[in-house]
């Protein structure tokens, strides 16, 4: 069962999958489109892809390609109509690219991220500077890397605000928090991956799902180390949800309520109430 529990020593505390518990304690004119002036912005990020060590499971340590070191990487952040450039370095063991999952990237298909497909894979030693221009989108996506399975470890939030003078069509909360959904494999990502190519067979089963990187206290020697946030009864919270795992779908609820979809994939929906949602990887919901 996936779901969220919420009990009121003001702690939310979120299951996924039965498996764990969480607790959560110049006017510019752009390919016909007007902006007006100022209100677009450019920002600048660095990704260094390298490797780092990280333990899961009790204590079970193994090296893991990432972001800057982290699990999950950084959240890219930025309004409706700003462009960034991201310039990835490449200092893992493969060669590598970064996409930019459900960004239209109009005219710009070099920067999409898919290897020999849009562009060619930054080689190990190389870098690399992508440049995202967020014309339409607005709400909650997220980049990974696109080769092989190394999006399993190497992946992170896209968080689009609206623009400056305008807000998204939905009661002002009182706070947001980024949900990523994804698995743990206690096994080198890239043996599972070359083992599934080999033989033919369906990928080996992930040892835990998690939620931004950690295991639930469901899982062995999980409890200390759940992700948690601190809430307030009577409060209403945006969960800007993602399933960044490589194949699993989830069913995603908060026990004892009710959550409101007001956007998917960077768009908005018409607002509806059900008691929970089924993610599939690669799919991103804002809940309220």
């Amino acid at each position: 069962m996936l779901g969220f529990c919420c009990d009121f020593g003001y702690v939310l505390t979120l299951l996924l999958s039965g498996l764990f518990v969480i607790q959560l304690v110049s006017p510019l004119m752009l390919f016909g489109i007007f902006y007006r002036p100022g209100s677009a912005k450019t920002h600048h990020y660095t990704f260094v892809i390298k490797e780092a060590t990280y333990a899961r499971l009790c204590n079970h340590t193994k090296t893991i390609l990432t972001v800057n070191g982290l699990y999950p990487g950084p959240t890219v952040s930025a309004r409706k109509g700003d462009i960034v450039y991201v310039q990835v370095i490449n200092k893992g063991n493969k060669n590598i690219t970064i996409h930019w999952h459900g960004v239209n990237q109009p005219r710009d298909p070099w920067s999409d991220g898919p290897e020999y497909i849009t562009q060619c894979p930054i080689l190990s030693g190389a870098n690399f500077t992508q440049r995202i221009q967020f014309t339409e989108e607005e709400g909650t996506l997220w980049w990974h890397a696109h080769t092989e399975f190394d999006r399993a470890t190497v992946h992170g939030a896209i968080v689009i605000y609206p623009k400056f003078g305008t807000s998204s069509p939905f009661p002002k909360t009182h706070k947001e928090f980024t949900l990523i959904l994804g698995e743990w494999w206690n096994a080198n990502i890239t043996d599972v991956y070359d083992n599934a190519m080999q033989s033919g067979c369906d990928f080996q089963i992930s040892d835990a799902n998690t939620i931004n990187g950690q295991p639930g206290d469901f899982a062995p020697c999980s409890a200390n180390d759940t992700f948690k946030v601190q809430v307030e009864q009577g409060k209403r919270y945006l969960f800007r949800v993602i399933n960044s795992a490589m194949r699993t779908e989830f069913f995603f609820a908060i026990a004892g309520h009710n959550v409101t979809v007001v956007g998917s994939d960077a768009s908005y929906t018409k607002p509806y109430v059900n008691e929970y949602i089924m993610i599939t990887p690669g799919q991103t919901f804002d809940l309220l």
